[in-house]
């Protein structure tokens, strides 16, 4: 079957693949159940020390050739593939083609095209279709009355759309290439099959799709590009320009506690395939304290096997009784606490009871996985023949099938579990060992990202690592770890700064040193390379936040003679450039020339906080050095009961009171077709965003709050969508500014005082701040005994109070200090 030759060609280019400095993933799918491609390292777990079935990759009675799944880090896939093309031949090399299909929406959309049908027609028909993958015809007539309906309408242009819709439905509409599949022929490609050519590579693409080409009995290999070790290569680089250590990633012990302990917090944010909030709240519960849990929890959390998270919880931790049907069962079940996890385990079992042969139990997983009863009818047949032959009772018998029919549908491949709980393993011993190298990388890796980045510079921060803005004497291209251990923001991630002059500055400062001032910086920069807009960006990034004598708004204040600084700038660095060269082309050298003059820089006050932040976030996506609702924390920890991410699952909050507060980042107004106003905002808080609509009267009342750049705190209830009563939305209440929340809601705030805290420093540093923020909300304090449960209320009759985020942080910092408000 060629297979020595084949796992050799796999292990030629993976091995090639590690020396160019490609990170290559552990393995995936069913091929690390092979020792084989253990030794050559295709794969680096260990078959044999969990258990992983060489079976499920290849038996006697499998007919379809198995192939190679590999994962390579991002940049290093095409690095691989050309070394792939070199070597064999740019001829017996090509991608797969792939048929995209007509579905029933795009069907209805492009018949209506074609049809002349009119737009909000063809729009409504092909929203009664409903939001399903593989919904078809047939069925979207049996769910959706109304479209059945309109097969039959007076109207002969919707009815003939959607006959011809039915007929297209299913035919071919496009090709594209396979995401990662490649072939590697013995010979010329063209021998055996059509090839054809596409726009997008310089590769040959196969006429044939996977299943067809694999019938001509060419292998297929697929090559993926995983982020997640491109993350784990970068963070390794990290580790070793900050700490200087060269870390084998492929050498960290498995057992390692402080890795396993982040596990048992949920303290998985970034952690690859165990980041959701389900997961987190799982693994919270279960502690896992061994490799074993994960692989277990890696397979079980997602749809259908998810019920029996509960139940492996329980029984790890000794709350519910593990019941092995029969004796024999407890050697395979053991390490998932008797519960059926890994399709390897039903092979296992099925080979154990009733005697399959290795290809009979892989056949059994198929038939179960598939639920295809022509099949599974005679394998339950010789199943139960085969327990009865050895003496197990009938009722046990039909106890374990039953409980097979049920779960084996969702069983999951041991092999591929046990691959990416590895990779996850790694992520979570960067994050647990090295933190800030870790996120650093895992912010870089997402740059684009605006919602990712926003989570993980949060998780940074909650592990008390700083995200420092842009540097120009400190960044690198990318998210770097300074000094201190702190993150810092990459040059290269400011929108409108190119790579390659980014790359050229890095350069230049280290090989002549820091910049001192942003004229020192103008005469050393490459300004072929890096242009006025460039230096714009940088400039309302913070990148020269290190100069201190100037203001980010004096760079683009105008002088007396009209002339904007940065323009100056770069025009004095220009001149500057244009004269050494004017001298080196001289006969002597001697030629005296003009002296360029140093631009003034024009006085201008600093730009407000909101205007600072809101030039900030346009060149880097977020806001960076601070957050327009920084200031108003009080107001959100007292008011709000949720962010704006909980509003992404409404149905967790149907018909209850939401309180939310951020900042208007888009706002739109109109009529409805029967003249009535309507329009909608898009409010932002350091979670998520989400969209409002207003309409009639709520609108008339509420547009003055509908503008770009407003702080606001909603008040509002879940309750079914107006028009569309399948869907949920906000329905707000009322509205308030956050900057007169203090004044109009809140009206007395109280500091509560442990007994064993109150002393001489305390009463005199809190009459100091007191003093110095004099405004109308009244002042109380609360002595508390916790023990005695004793309380003395206090108010002061004289002093009221402005509620500065220096109160609030102050009684922050003291262990055991509260307050509370009204």
């Amino acid at each position: 079957m060629g297979y020595p030759g084949y796992f050799l060609i796999v292990q030629d280019f993976l091995r090639a693949a590690r020396q160019m400095g490609v990170s290559v993933g552990p393995g995936r799918g069913s091929a690390a159940g092979s020792a084989v491609a253990y030794s050559l390292r295709i794969t680096d777990i260990d078959p044999i020390k969990y258990k992983l079935l060489f079976e499920r990759f290849l038996n006697p009675d499998r007919i379809s050739m198995p192939d190679i799944d590999i994962d390579f880090d991002e940049d290093g896939r095409d690095q691989v593939l050309k070394y792939v093309v070199d070597k064999y031949g740019h001829e017996r090399v090509a991608h797969i083609i792939t048929f995209g299909t007509m579905a029933a929406k795009m069907a209805i959309r492009d018949v209506a095209r074609v049809q002349n049908l009119q737009l909000s027609d063809a729009d409504r028909l092909a929203k009664l279709i409903p939001e399903r993958p593989g919904v078809t015809f047939k069925s979207a007539y049996d769910e959706v009355p109304e479209l059945r309906k309109e097969r039959t309408s007076s109207n002969e242009l919707i009815a003939s759309t959607l006959q011809y819709a039915e007929a297209l439905e299913g035919s071919v509409r496009q090709t594209g290439i396979h995401a990662c599949g490649i072939i590697i022929g013995r010979d010329p490609l063209n021998e055996y099959i059509p090839l054809s050519i596409a726009k997008d590579t310089d590769l040959y693409v196969t006429q044939y799709d996977g299943s067809h080409v694999e019938s001509v009995g060419l292998l297929k290999m697929d090559f993926l590009g995983l982020k997640t070790l491109s993350i784990i290569r970068d963070a390794v680089s990290n580790i070793k320009a900050s700490k200087g250590i060269n870390l084998n990633i492929s050498e960290i012990p498995l057992d390692d506690v402080k890795t396993l302990e982040l596990y048992s917090n949920g303290e998985t944010t970034a952690l690859f395939q165990f980041e959701s909030e389900g997961m987190k709240k799982h693994l919270r519960e279960l502690k896992p304290n061994r490799f074993e849990d994960l692989i277990a929890m890696n397979a079980l959390y997602r749809p259908g096997p998810m019920e029996y998270i509960p139940k492996f919880i329980r029984r790890k931790h000794g709350l519910e009784k593990i019941d092995y049907l029969l004796p024999e069962m407890e050697k395979h079940l053991k390490d998932t606490y008797g519960i059926t996890v890994y399709q390897e385990q039903v092979m296992l079992l099925s080979q154990e009871l009733a005697g399959f042969s290795k290809g009979q139990a892989d056949s059994l997983r198929k038939a179960m996985g598939k639920k295809k009863k022509e099949l599974m009818d005679p394998l339950k047949v010789k199943f139960f023949e085969g327990c009865l032959a050895r003496g197990y009772k009938e009722k046990n018998i039909q106890k374990i099938w039953t409980d097979w029919e049920a779960f084996a549908q969702y069983a999951f491949n041991k092999s591929h579990s046990t691959c990416y709980a590895y990779v996850s393993y790694q992520t979570a011993y960067l994050k647990a060992h090295y933190p800030a190298e870790f996120m650093a990388a895992v912010l870089s890796r997402n740059i684009n990202d605006i919602k990712k980045l926003t989570i993980f510079m949060d998780e940074a921060r909650r592990m008390g690592i700083e995200v420092l803005g842009p540097d120009i004497n400190e960044s690198n291209v990318n998210f770097m770890v300074n000094k201190e251990g702190n993150i810092r923001f990459g040059i290269g991630a400011i929108k409108g700064v190119g790579t390659n002059a980014v790359i050229d500055l890095i350069k230049e400062r280290e090989e002549n040193g820091l910049f001192s001032s942003v004229y020192d910086f103008i005469e050393r920069a490459n300004l072929n390379a890096l242009n006025k807009k460039s230096i714009e960006a940088m400039a309302l990034a913070g990148a020269f936040d290190c100069f201190s004598e100037l203001n980010r708004a004096q760079y683009f204040a105008e002088d007396t003679k009209g002339q904007v600084f940065i323009e100056s700038l770069v025009r004095y660095g220009n001149m500057l450039k244009n004269e050494a060269s004017t001298s080196q082309q001289s006969l002597f050298g001697d030629d005296a020339g003009f002296e360029v003059v140093k631009p003034v820089p024009p006085d201008a006050p600093e730009w407000p906080k909101l205007e600072k932040l809101t030039k900030e976030k346009e060149v880097v996506g977020i806001f960076l050095s601070a957050h327009p609702l920084d200031d108003y924390k009080l107001e959100m920890k007292t008011f709000c009961n949720v962010q704006i991410s909980d509003l992404n699952n409404l149905k967790e909050l149907n018909n209850k009171d939401v309180i939310i507060a951020g900042m208007v980042t888009e706002a739109r107004s109109g009529t409805s077709k029967n003249g009535k106003p309507f329009g909608s905002f898009t409010l932002q808080d350091y979670t998520d965003s989400h969209r409002f609509m207003l309409f009639d009267k709520d609108y008339i009342n509420n547009s003055k709050y509908c503008n770009l750049g407003y702080l606001l705190l909603v008040k509002g209830k879940v309750q079914k969508r107006l028009f569309r009563e399948d869907e949920l939305e906000v329905r707000i209440q009322n509205i308030h500014l956050l900057t007169s929340v203090k004044d109009e809601l809140i009206k007395s705030f109280t500091i509560i005082i442990p007994l064993d805290k109150l002393n001489d420093e305390l009463v005199s540093n809190l009459k100091k701040m007191a003093v110095e923020n004099k405004g109308n909300t009244e002042l109380k304090f609360m002595i508390a005994e916790p023990l005695e449960k004793i309380s003395i209320s206090l108010f002061s009759r004289s002093l009221k109070i402005n509620l500065s985020n220096d109160i609030i942080d102050y009684i922050e910092s003291i262990p055991g200090l509260e307050f509370k408000v009204n």
